[in-house]
């Protein structure tokens, strides 16, 4: 396949830009508020009467970010900010021409629909434009909530303690949010703290902000919160035990067991920076099923991790930038190869390779960023399960900060939970980072390399790479990347999807905003991946051409895409139940259609067709996606999955379906229920959760768990497997 011209063109244009927005660097805008510290808290009932508020000066120069940056807003606001010894309060008061208009669908606390109006707290404690929280509320009172990774991503799975209130009337709707002290990590001799707002408006699909570069906010775009002084966090001490009943069933067996179980997890902060925790017989009841996934490839999934504990400062353990992170959404490279060679995936831990729960008997772990650097380290005993004994297993994580927004740092790894041989890995690793370009451009850039050492593996056993990213919003975006993964490089307690081969990308698209036709933004772009052997010949590439990715004035999405692959196959893989592709070499192509309606809207519909070669035979793969919120009260959704594949030795067919049925009383009690199944393993799982949270830190939930079998294949399911657990567990704070 002729690709040079791609690989060239692409360099060029890269290089070019690159070099354009480096001759644009400017400081960022500047804008600052002053705090007043407050001996009477307001209280947090989404009414602004308190006497506290009289105090703060209102934060009323906002701009739009989206679509058109810094114009004025189409709706006013005012924003309030004061603090106590305790807690951070923000107030807000959000006009609204049309308060019948305001979009707030969601009612079930962890639950979101970008859709819904929201207000978002950025807030840097350390002030450093490196790191950050975000805390969104909506106006029916739902929290959401996240950690920021690489200046430039979020983690919406961090689950921190806050409160918010939120109230609609006549004028809009008012919010008020407290953060408490004990949920942050500072330096408490540090006064000025990074902070920024955004206020989103749903039906229009309008983002509104007080500081922002490049349509974006961050903690590296942000204004400063001056004078904050004197607070405490008292003991820093946070106790949460638990208690679970659970009775399972194994139906093949006829089996059935009955377990009653404490646990406790304890966060003491050492100092304000430095956190400690502490977990004895870790319990993740109430963590949502994962949604399945067909692979139609010879190499591994990706799950993401979605366990408290292990989210708890879980940005400081990133390495090298190797994550997909914000920068899928902005990438068409599989998610699955962007992740490929991390040397620390937490989802290793507690899980079999088949995804079975594995105890975790005990667990610490210290993180923190005293001074200029950032560190973590992870202790971890699980408990021994089919033919692995009990692991011991240890992570550690020291980077220290250097330039404006950079960072130089090393990892070390011990153990292996899903054998028992010794497995140690040591990398390091420099991160690049620069907000500071024109216009708000950014420059992201990683070098790294890693060694393992696995009992009974000697020699080809390191990994190495590079990454240049313009992960822009408007204007140029995209970047170069490199990774050589040797044979016997194995990160146990990482995630690597393939070995012994060179991974190069290359990527490049143009971002243009307009108001012609009620369009609002267009991109192009094309993106290209080749993955040789070292030992010689290719063995995937791909040219993804992005012709073009419409999005509307209301949000609405439209895109084409042109894809040229090749497969090289050294022996043959069976890709379904009796189907063999042969060894040898594949190139074809297809094309695909996607389309998605807004999300502020009651019926939310979005639909793929990709059509043309599979390997040595043809495809059609299709998808859709229907949700529907009558109410807030009531949510619906399903999808479905198809894919008819059909080879000179074989054709089938796969189906992924699911379905999603939650229902929200209150905003403190929901149901939640999801149904899947494919026919691949012809399995049907139900995961059913009834959750009560009176207020952040505080949870019941009764969890279901059904899983059946269509041994048969005539839909006659039998059940394989039940269970059934009660949970409650209460955070107390000193």
């Amino acid at each position: 396949m002729a690709c040079g011209r791609f690989i060239r063109l692409m360099l060029v244009f890269t290089l070019f830009a690159t070099a354009n927005i480096c001759a644009q660097m400017v400081s960022p805008q500047g804008k600052s508020i002053d705090a007043f510290q407050v001996d009477t808290p307001p209280i947090i009932d989404g009414r602004l009467d308190d006497d506290a508020w009289a105090f703060a000066t209102p934060v009323q120069d906002l701009h739009e970010v989206n679509p058109q940056e810094y114009d004025p807003p189409s709706e006013k606001s005012e924003i309030y900010v004061v603090y106590t010894r305790d807690a951070l309060y923000i107030g807000a008061r959000f006009f609204d021409s049309n308060p019948e208009g305001i979009s707030a669908q969601v009612l079930r606390q962890g639950d979101f629909s970008l859709g819904d109006d929201s207000f978002t707290v950025i807030i840097d404690p350390f002030n450093n434009g490196r790191s950050g929280y975000a805390f969104d509320l909506t106006p029916n009172s739902i929290r959401n909530q996240a950690v920021f990774a690489n200046v430039t991503n979020e983690n919406w799975q961090w689950d921190g303690i806050w409160h918010g209130k939120a109230i609609r009337d006549d004028k809009g709707w008012v919010a008020e949010i407290e953060i408490p002290f004990k949920t942050l990590s500072f330096n408490p001799n540090n006064q000025t703290w990074g902070l920024n707002f955004s206020r989103y408006i749903g039906r229009k699909a309008e983002q509104i902000g007080w500081v922002s570069a490049n349509r974006r906010q961050n903690p590296a775009n942000s204004g400063t919160l001056t004078g904050i002084k004197d607070i405490e966090q008292g003991l820093g001490l946070d106790v949460v035990p638990g208690f679970k009943v659970t009775q399972a069933t194994d139906h093949g067996l006829d089996e059935t067991s009955n377990d009653i179980e404490p646990s406790v997890d304890l966060f003491y902060k050492l100092t304000p920076a430095i956190t400690a925790a502490l977990t004895v017989n870790t319990d993740f009841s109430g963590t949502g099923a994962d949604e399945r996934q067909i692979n139609l490839t010879r190499f591994a999934l990706f799950f993401p991790e979605r366990r408290g504990f292990f989210l708890q400062d879980t940005d400081i353990f990133e390495f090298g930038r190797i994550t997909a992170g914000d920068y899928s959404s902005r990438s068409s490279i599989s998610v699955v190869e962007l992740e490929s060679g991390r040397p620390f995936f937490s989802r290793r831990i507690g899980l079999s390779d088949i995804g079975e729960t594995v105890d975790i008997e005990v667990g610490g772990k210290l993180t923190g960023r005293p001074g200029r650097w950032d560190m973590g380290m992870l202790a971890i005993r699980q408990d021994a399960f089919s033919d692995v004994d009990e692991s011991d297993l240890f992570v550690a994580r020291f980077a220290a900060n250097i330039l404006d927004e950079s960072s130089v740092g090393m990892i070390l790894t011990h153990g292996d939970p899903n054998s028992n041989l010794d497995n140690t890995l040591a990398g390091v690793d420099f991160r690049y980072t620069n907000t500071r370009f024109g216009n708000g451009r950014t420059l992201e850039g990683s070098l790294w390399y890693q060694q393992s050492e696995t009992e009974g593996l000697a020699g080809d056993d390191s990994a190495f790479g590079f990454t240049l990213r313009a992960p822009n919003a408007e204007g140029f975006r995209g970047g170069i990347g490199y990774k050589e993964l040797q044979q016997n490089f194995f990160p146990a307690l990482g995630f690597v999807n393939r070995v012994g081969v060179r991974d190069m990308t290359l990527e490049g698209g143009y971002t243009w905003y307009s108001d012609w036709f009620a369009i609002r933004l267009i991109h192009s772009g094309v993106d290209f991946q080749r993955i040789e052997k070292i030992s010689g010949g290719v063995e995937s590439q791909i040219v993804n051409l992005r012709a073009f990715e419409v999005e509307g004035d209301t949000g609405d999405v439209f895109g084409f895409n042109y894809y040229l692959m090749e497969e090289n196959l050294e022996t043959g893989f069976e890709i379904f139940d009796g189907v063999v592709i042969p060894a040898g070499n594949y190139e074809f192509e297809q094309y695909c259609f996607s389309m998605g309606s807004a999300e502020y809207r009651k019926i939310v519909v979005s639909a793929d067709y990709c059509a043309g070669g599979f390997f040595d035979g043809d495809q059609v793969a299709t998808g859709a996606k229907l949700q529907w919120r009558p109410s807030p009260h009531f949510s619906f959704s399903a999808s479905y999955r198809f894919n008819e594949i059909e080879l000179p030795y074989g054709a089938f067919i796969t189906r992924l379906m699911s379905i999603h049925a939650d229902v929200a009383f209150s905003n403190k009690w929901s149901w939640e229920n999801f149904l899947q199944y494919d026919n691949v393993t012809y399995g049907l799982g139900l995961n059913s959760i009834l959750r009560y949270i009176p207020r952040a830190g505080r949870e019941i939930v009764f969890v279901v768990n059904q899983e059946y079998v269509d041994l048969l294949r005539d839909r006659n399911f039998v059940r394989l497997y039940s269970d059934m657990t009660f949970k409650i567990s209460y955070t107390f704070r000193f």
